[in-house]
């Protein structure tokens, strides 16, 4: 099994069919999106024809909802899944960051305090940008120095209380969950860790239990459970001692030969504990930029084989790749095409790929 042209297919990178980025949002349980421009893209190159201002559209439209649902990283999920995934995900989190809100000071009477003045201030379809929240905060003598102020918005948000909502210029705004999502569904803990791993291993499998553990931030015991009960739709193989999890009818049936840009921290290279895969471990560092940060990559024929970083001047975008060995000719083709694609999306007449 070649497994990165098999989850380049599921993810729906090499062959997208849908044509709404909440869609793809779904069909993938969450996409990471902590740099919010590249969580853009990472939605955008898996739909069909989309548009940067197409998937905005649909954060406006409140079909994809970002918030901090797993790992404490921003991440967009589909708007009716919010309910059923932050309870089973969030409370290990916020338990995980006790120590820290410690150091910072943040007891339980500062988050009811900041949650109060958040609930006041938004109640009513109000949507406030970030700084002016953090202003309500310090005038009622709250502090948001020194990262206060975003775990702050972190833990209301995974408390099920606050949510982005769509950018006012440059700048994050905040909003009710409840009001800006009023409805959605809840499952029971188990009956949530199923659907959380049936939607995991038919969208990113190939894949590991130990992949889904760390994708969504659970106990391996957890990722068992959920694993058990969607089971019934998956299959399994076993590649060099490890056993990997899929839903058969996903393989592609040919190799993607094709090149593809993706963004920091997208699904491809992120969502796996393991990314021998598709990456050789002799290249690990020069994605991996440090402090947990994946820079965005370059991936041919289902291997990654080099980073990118983009310069954008009028109409056009530039695209510099910095390759892990030489490209050859047709490979290289197949590089600037994706820069071309990436022109489109972001709305420009032209994708330049340095030399």
């Amino acid at each position: 099994m070649n497994i990165g042209p098999v989850r380049l297919a599921n993810q729906h990178v090499s062959r997208p069919t849908f044509r709404d980025p909440a869609d793809v949002v779904r069909w993938l349980g969450a996409v990471q999106a902590q740099d919010y421009l590249g969580g853009l893209w990472a939605v955008g190159l898996r739909t069909k024809g989309a548009t940067e201002a197409a998937v905005e559209d649909a954060v406006a439209r409140r079909t994809i909802v970002r918030t901090w649902p797993m790992r404490g990283t921003l991440h967009f999920v589909a708007a009716e899944d919010v309910r059923w995934i932050l309870p089973i995900l969030t409370p290990r989190v916020v338990a995980g960051a006790q120590s820290r809100f410690r150091q910072l000071g943040l007891d339980a009477a500062t988050f009811t305090k900041s949650a109060r003045l958040a609930e006041k201030a938004l109640t009513g379809g109000n949507v406030v940008r970030r700084d002016r929240l953090y202003e309500i905060w310090k005038a009622a003598g709250i502090a948001t120095h020194e990262s206060r102020g975003l775990h702050l918005l972190g833990v209301l948000s995974q408390q099920g209380l606050l949510c982005f909502g769509p950018r006012d210029g440059k700048q994050q705004t905040f909003t009710l969950l409840e009001e800006w999502v009023p409805v959605g569904r809840t499952l029971a803990r188990d009956a949530a860790l199923g659907e959380l791993a049936r939607r995991y291993f038919t969208s990113h499998g190939p894949a590991t239990v130990q992949d889904f553990s760390w994708w969504a931030g659970l106990t391996v015991t957890d990722a068992r459970t959920g694993l058990e009960s969607a089971k019934t739709a998956l299959e399994s193989a076993k590649v060099d001692s490890r056993e990997f999890w899929f839903a058969n009818s996903s393989l592609p049936r040919r190799r993607a030969n094709t090149a593809f840009l993706l963004p920091s921290w997208d699904e491809f290279t992120v969502a796996y504990r393991d990314r021998s895969d598709i990456l050789d471990p002799s290249y690990a560092t020069r994605v991996n930029a440090g402090g947990g940060v994946l820079s965005p990559v370059i991936v041919v024929r289902g291997g990654v084989v080099g980073t990118w970083k983009r310069t954008i001047k009028k109409d056009a975008v530039t695209v510099t790749p910095t390759y892990f060995k030489a490209l050859n000719g047709a490979d290289r083709g197949l590089v600037a095409a994706a820069a071309e694609r990436y022109a489109r999306f972001l709305g420009l007449s032209d994708g330049i790929l340095a030399k």
